[in-house]
């Protein structure tokens, strides 16, 4: 069954009709042409797919399309105006974080949503108390140290092993 949605995405409202059973991913990728996100595993293991969505990082492999009929999905490319960086790109950049590249805009994606789930005091598997309130999921901001680091991005795999880099890229954009 066919049905008609609406996605912003990167700045830009899109209304496409799409099978039910279509996936975010290939929505924005072989719809829309947005090739930012990376189509890795396809099973949601490697996060090369990951995209914001609301602002919260998701694997877009996993998602469906019409579930985020009406979201704002922001891809690698649109984190920044173009021609420009997010400064987490340019961390990418200035630590030499990425070899072959291809997974990189989801490690940036899912870097931005690190940064910013750590703000908001969201715990992760090694976080200590944050305070939480119970009704927003928030508390005392969480330092992101190298830890705190390699837990929240280890949904996102790199075949280079360009780790350490990565972990140095997103410990510099969050200070």
């Amino acid at each position: 069954m066919d049905v008609t949605i609406t996605l912003h995405v990167d700045g830009r409202e899109h209304e496409l009709t799409v099978d039910t059973r279509t996936g975010l991913l290939d929505a924005l990728r072989d719809r829309l042409g947005e090739t930012s996100p990376k189509k890795g595993c396809d099973h949601g293991q490697c996060g090369a797919c990951t995209v914001l969505v609301d602002g919260r990082r998701i694997l877009s492999c996993l998602a469906l399309a019409v579930a985020h009929d009406g979201a704002e999905v922001t891809t690698a490319a649109g984190l920044a105006p173009p021609g420009r960086l997010h400064p987490v790109a340019r961390a990418f950049v200035d630590r030499d974080a990425l070899q072959c590249g291809y997974c990189t805009p989801g490690q940036v994606c899912s870097a931005v949503g690190v940064i910013d789930e750590a703000a908001r005091g969201w715990p992760s598997l090694v976080t200590g108390d944050t305070g939480d309130t119970g009704d927003t999921g928030e508390g005392a901001p969480v330092p992101l140290d190298r830890e705190e680091i390699r837990e929240r991005m280890s949904g996102n795999l790199c075949r280079c092993g360009a780790y350490p880099r990565i972990v140095e890229a997103v410990e510099e954009a969050a200070r």
